[in-house]
């Protein structure tokens, strides 16, 4: 049997964690910015708040509520503490996200005491969930919400579970997915594991049918005790307010590439290909591939490539920014790759060091000089996607 923890409004528990007066009350997570709510607690979701309503929306719908910025420096350490008290109970645990564990579980009875566990020694609230395989183990725990447990042993519990649940429930069936199944009338999870194999093999590729099998009680997922190779990594996310000003835009990207070569670094990567990626507030997202010459993973070969496209993507230059992504594909171990004779990479060693020991970013480009306001705030010093071992980023 397989169990998934998914802890119940994780930011908003988190907070309650360091500060317990916030239970009870209605608790809004307040994104990079400050602008945007990107968690939010029971009570705000009972006032009609939703996830990514700007913060002068939320609180007119719930002016009683408490407002907080996020804080994933906080929210990661909480989170390891969740994975310890998991990897008592069992020893083979999936760290999938910053809020959610698969695991092997020993009984199909545990879910109850490992909710008690977290609960007391962490402090954070979670619903459970044991099934079979990995996908109905996240749905039964996610319909198990708030502080459920749910359990998946019979052919009748399998089918209740499935019954009339939208397709997109399932991880792994994004939008387009779900468009592509609803023109052969498939809508429903129970439809989907009533479908032919074949056919769903051919419309969705392995990866739908890996996903029948799992939906028809079938494990085809194994629990990942290590994180997978990377395909690619990436940096970036929004910017703030949208903008048209070059050398902001410009200074994002450097930041961003900044953020990669650490990525890149931390696995012990090198990367063939570069990608820029921006979205506009007011036309299309467009992308831009750089081919490096051989493996690189240095600032200066990275940053070089990536201000190259940079124009390039940025079409029409008065189209105002408001995302963007720094993507290095083409991965290979840095160790294997051929090093120039002119590779001086001192410099970016020394910054490292310095980085290490005095706090990050305390050294970077002056290039990014023009975000005095990103760099004076403390909470843009970590994102989600610099809490390293998650298998599902």
């Amino acid at each position: 049997m397989i169990g998934h923890v998914d802890a119940d409004c994780f930011y908003v528990s988190a907070e309650r964690v360091r500060f317990p007066h916030l239970r009870g009350m209605p608790v809004g997570v307040l994104g990079n910015h400050g602008a945007c709510i990107i968690a939010k607690s029971y009570e705000m979701k009972a006032a009609g708040v939703a996830t990514g309503v700007p913060i002068w929306e939320a609180i007119t719908l719930c002016p009683q509520a408490v407002y907080v910025k996020r804080d994933f420096v906080w929210y990661e350490s909480v989170s390891r503490k969740m994975l310890s008290v998991v990897r008592k109970i069992s020893p083979q645990v999936e760290f999938y996200s910053i809020d959610e564990q698969f695991f092997v579980a020993p009984d199909a009875t545990i879910g109850s005491r490992l909710q008690r566990d977290i609960l007391h020694q962490v402090g954070v609230p979670v619903s459970v969930g044991i099934a079979p395989t990995k996908t109905l183990a996240k749905l039964i725990s996610d319909s198990s919400k708030p502080f459920g447990c749910g359990v998946v042993l019979t052919e009748d519990q399998r089918r209740e579970l499935l019954h009339e649940r939208p397709i997109t429930d399932v991880t792994g069936i994004a939008k387009r997915s779900a468009k592509r199944l609803a023109q052969y009338g498939i809508h429903t999870c129970e439809q989907f594991a009533a479908a032919d194999r074949a056919f769903i093999r051919w419309l969705l590729t392995k990866r739908g049918e890996d996903l029948w099998w799992e939906l028809n009680g079938t494990p085809v997922q194994p629990v990942q005790t290590t994180r997978p190779t990377h395909k690619f990594v990436s940096r970036g996310g929004s910017i703030g307010k949208a903008s048209r000003d070059p050398q902001r835009v410009q200074a994002f990207v450097v930041r961003n590439v900044e953020r990669l070569v650490e990525a890149l670094t931390h696995y012990e990567l090198c990367c063939d290909q570069l990608i820029l990626s921006l979205l506009f507030r007011d036309a299309p997202e467009r992308s831009e591939r750089c081919s490096l010459l051989g493996s690189r993973g240095d600032f200066e070969t990275l940053l070089q490539a990536a201000l190259h496209m940079l124009p390039r993507a940025w079409q029409p230059d008065t189209a105002f920014v408001h995302y963007m992504h720094v993507i290095a594909s083409g991965l290979r171990p840095a160790g294997r790759r051929q090093r120039s004779l002119f590779e001086q990479s001192q410099l970016s060693d020394i910054k490292r060091e310095i980085n290490h020991r005095m706090g990050r970013f305390v050294l970077r480009s002056g290039a990014t000089l023009p975000l005095v306001d990103v760099y004076g705030d403390a909470a843009n010093n970590y994102d989600i996607c610099d809490i390293y071992g998650k298998s599902c980023f």
